[in-house]
């Protein structure tokens, strides 16, 4: 009955090694944490702003399915597997392209 676990002593140093641990991972999980959040807003707080178009004129029938765009254009896929590619300046149709199955 001597092996019980309830009743053997604690060892007082590995208390405070344990102490000592755990309020090391406290620290570190805390600068970690304010880490990631400094990342996070200097990141995204100087991103370059997204400019929409205002709207985009499709041809009759079209039916969008995605939108993208780049540094002077933009561009629609259409649920008929068609990329139309526009201007950005003046929002006209610069080219078709036909994704082939």
């Amino acid at each position: 009955m001597d092996d019980d676990p309830q009743m053997q002593p604690v060892d007082p140093a590995m208390v405070k090694y344990l102490r000592a641990l755990v309020t090391a991972l406290t620290a570190t999980m805390i600068i970690g944490f304010i880490i990631i959040v400094a990342l996070f807003v200097t990141r995204f707080a100087g991103g370059a702003d997204v400019t929409l178009p205002v709207s985009v004129t499709l041809p009759d029938g079209t039916v969008p399915a995605a939108f993208t765009q780049g540094g002077n254009w933009y561009a629609v896929v259409t649920a008929s597997d068609d990329i139309l590619i526009f201007d950005r300046a003046t929002g006209q149709l610069r080219q078709t392209i036909r994704i082939e199955n």
